[in-house]
């Protein structure tokens, strides 16, 4: 009886997990723009990494930082001696001839010491530069977050926008198929009722055929956009999502370029490289302060004890005290000038520092005057082929206008849909250029953040 009722129970569970797997598989998640740049934030691998590596440079801070504080440790030392070691004493002292000596051996088999150590460091310019330096390092780690969030915003706004683009396109494409069969459909009646020739149904057909090609390319073009939008998400790429942003396709046409001087300092880049200036000059400083002493403190408190039995536990027999206070200046007096050829290097490296900072100023500003053009070139280019596009649908209005009233012939209707899909095609790529150049504008002028 309880087999049985152990085996109902277990298919049971088989029934609910697999439902509740299946559930989870054909769950669609809606996203927004922002909404699924806040999903890459918590998922994406790359920030996360990121966002590791700045909490790693904040522990080790605190652990540069700690060297400063007072260092304890404690120590419990027991000895066995099977043999205990040998001193050699002048013979002169036991009455024996003079440059003999005898052997003697002093101490007790068992031996144990236990205290406590404590040293502080007192003065040290490497120190503190150091502390300087970490704190800079620390400073470092934040920024590049900083930069690989500004990373993740832009691949993962110009990955949706892909898909948004392409999803316009397919809508399209899928109204020019409707057409162009609805026309082969009338044409294989009028070919039936003997109207029309072959050839021009072949030709209907023809193009049918590639329209329905070209539908089944861009639909996989679609997909594979989806599947790079979630993994720039950090998403399953098998999982289902909805975008339920649109295209503002008359904002986007309107964009605004702006003629305003970049200011490069508001890059992430820029501050990187300042912050790597900054840590080039502290090692510098760090090489000059080793021409300076350092200083400790430091103090011993024990107690030892020395036994003929393994009887240290024994409250009756004695420990004897021993307590130490000293300190040590520490003084690298000559090392060969090595030294004083870090110092030059660290030199050189801070001159090489300030020329990369000058250097990617001005690659900044012209990666900024970059995208000003592209956006400009973009939005001319989008605004062309908007006007090809309306010219383009009007044609095959007017085409099928003239065929259904009989005095326009199918081929006409078939060049007016070719015209159509590549102005189309031409629209939708030149509509993707143009927010992507929005997208990498913005990124130049430092809007991003």
């Amino acid at each position: 009886m309880k087999k049985i009722i152990f085996l109902v129970i277990l298919f049971f569970n088989i029934i609910f997990f697999a439902g509740a797997q299946s559930t989870d598989t054909t769950s669609t998640t809606s996203f927004s723009l922002p909404q699924a740049i806040d999903y890459a934030f918590s998922h994406q691998s790359s920030y996360l990494t990121a966002v590791l590596d700045e909490q790693i440079s904040h522990a080790k801070v605190q652990e540069i930082i700690g060297i400063g504080l007072p260092q304890i440790s404690g120590k419990i030392d027991v000895k066995n001696y099977p043999e205990i070691p040998t001193s050699f004493i002048p013979a002169e002292f036991f009455g024996g001839s003079a440059g003999e000596f005898v052997p003697v051996k002093f101490g007790t088999p068992y031996q144990a010491e236990a205290g406590f150590s404590a040293s502080q460091l007192l003065f040290d310019p490497t120190y503190l530069v150091g502390i300087k330096a970490s704190k800079s390092l620390r400073e470092l780690a934040t920024k590049n977050t900083q930069r690989t969030k500004i990373e993740t915003v832009v691949s993962v706004s110009k990955a949706y926008f892909n898909v948004l683009v392409n999803r316009e396109r397919m809508q399209l494409i899928d109204a020019q198929v409707i057409r162009i069969k609805k026309l082969r459909d009338d044409t294989q009646a009028m070919f039936d009722n003997g109207f029309v020739e072959k050839v021009d149904l072949d030709r209907l057909t023809l193009n049918y055929n590639n329209i329905i090609t070209e539908k089944e390319k861009i639909g996989r073009v679609v997909a594979l956009g989806e599947y790079f939008l979630k993994y720039q998400m950090g998403m399953d790429i098998f999982s289902n999502i909805t975008l339920t942003d649109s295209l503002n396709e008359e904002r986007i046409r309107n964009y605004v370029v702006t003629a305003e001087k970049p200011d490069v300092t508001q890059r992430i880049e820029y501050s990187l490289m300042q912050t790597n200036r900054d840590l080039e000059t502290l090692n510098l400083k760090r090489y000059k302060g080793q021409y300076f002493p350092s200083l400790f403190a430091y103090g011993v408190l024990s107690v030892a004890a020395q036994r003929s039995e393994f009887d240290f536990y024994d409250t009756d027999q004695r420990w004897f005290p021993i307590g130490i206070i000293g300190g040590t200046l520490q003084w690298n007096l000559f090392d060969g000038l090595q030294r004083e050829k870090k110092i030059k290097q660290a030199n050189l490296s801070v001159k090489k520092a300030e020329l990369s900072l000058q250097n990617i100023g001005i690659a900044l500003a012209l990666e900024a005057e970059n995208g000003r053009t592209n956006l400009q070139n973009a939005l001319t280019t989008l605004n062309a082929q908007k006007e090809n596009m309306e010219l383009a649908t009007d044609v095959v209005r007017i085409s099928k206008l003239k065929y259904d009233q009989g005095v326009g012939s199918n081929l006409e209707i078939l060049n007016a849909e070719t015209s159509m899909k590549e102005a189309l095609a031409n629209y939708y790529n030149a509509l993707f250029d143009a927010l992507v150049a929005k997208v990498d504008l913005d990124k130049a002028l430092g809007i991003i953040k």
